[in-house]
């Protein structure tokens, strides 16, 4: 059951509705971006899965603000709390467990706005993931744009802080004020590289072989588990990273250490974008607006494909 709400927002070229919609018996509560006029009716719609724990809004209202960027656009948007969170009933729950959510989701967008014939999937994070574990299963997803991935192990993430934050940290002028001053902490900064030698050093995890059958359960590390799924995605893809994130490089470092993946991500189906200087968030208003420009631009290019309801 859904109930359309009056609108909260209207601007030049948007207006903002809110919604209320079923997952499983529990209310989950969105807030949909509409273009306040369109040309032509949208066929293509875009469906935001916030990482966790994390509502709507997102840091800094970035979700918020990448929702009516692209209403602008002509490009309609559903933002939403999964259940656990946010204003959404029901129990707190993991990017692994969110399938309900996101399938309740786009069937809300498409009630909403009748015309959409495909969806979309933006996520950042363990969104990404998420996005990337559920679009397989739901032919109304033709397309999923991924800001930096999380694939986090405790290996993986000692990998990347060795490799790209101390080096960058041993060039950052604070540190050296900090020793010239006598304010540097040398057990607690022993006691922490040590610590993350260590969990480095760790063997890393067999590769899962590849899983026969679409149904079967995947296991094994994260990056493999997402992996079997993103295989299985036949639409198109576009990635986005950060140049300044360990998630980000995390995830890097152990796509390039897979064959597989490295086949996947260098394919004719994903385009990469990358932002050097961009936090996780991508906090900065610069950085944000071209986010937005590089996920309108990408949305609006894709060829239109025909899909049925699953």
């Amino acid at each position: 059951m859904m109930r359309d709400e009056a609108p909260l927002h209207t601007g030049a070229a948007y207006r903002d509705e809110a919604l209320t919609f079923d997952c499983r018996g529990e209310q989950l509560f969105g807030i949909a971006s509409l273009p306040a006029a369109p040309a032509s009716a949208p066929t293509r719609g875009v469906l935001v899965v916030v990482g966790g724990p994390q509502y709507r809004a997102g840091s800094h209202r970035q979700f918020t603000l990448l929702a009516r960027a692209l209403a602008h656009q002509g490009i309609p948007v559903l933002r939403f709390d999964y259940r656990g969170m946010g204003d959404s009933d029901g129990a707190l729950r993991t990017f692994e467990d969110v399938n309900d959510d996101l399938r309740a989701g786009v069937d809300a967008l498409c009630r909403h706005v009748p015309s959409l014939r495909e969806v979309i999937i933006w996520g950042l994070c363990d969104g990404a993931t998420a996005a990337v574990m559920y679009a397989p299963a739901d032919p109304r997803v033709t397309g999923l744009v991924l800001l930096n991935p999380w694939v986090r192990s405790v290996e993986g993430a000692a990998r990347a802080t060795l490799k790209h934050y101390y080096g960058r940290r041993l060039l950052d002028r604070a540190l050296w004020t900090k020793i010239a001053t006598g304010r540097f902490d040398y057990r607690a900064a022993a006691g922490s590289l040590l610590r993350i030698v260590r969990d480095a050093l760790k063997p890393r995890p067999a590769s899962a072989a590849p899983v026969a059958g679409a149904d079967a359960a995947p296991s094994g590390p994260l990056p493999d588990r997402m992996l079997h799924y993103a295989e299985r995605f036949t639409g198109r893809v576009l990635l986005i990273i950060s140049g300044n994130d360990l998630t980000a490089q995390e995830f890097t470092d152990a796509t390039q250490a897979s064959p597989r993946w490295r086949a996947l991500l260098g394919g004719p189906r994903v385009s990469r974008q990358r932002l050097d200087p961009a936090d996780h968030t991508f906090s900065r208003r610069a950085w944000r607006d071209q986010v937005a420009a590089w996920t309108a631009q990408w949305v609006n290019e894709q060829e239109p494909k025909q899909v049925t309801a699953p």
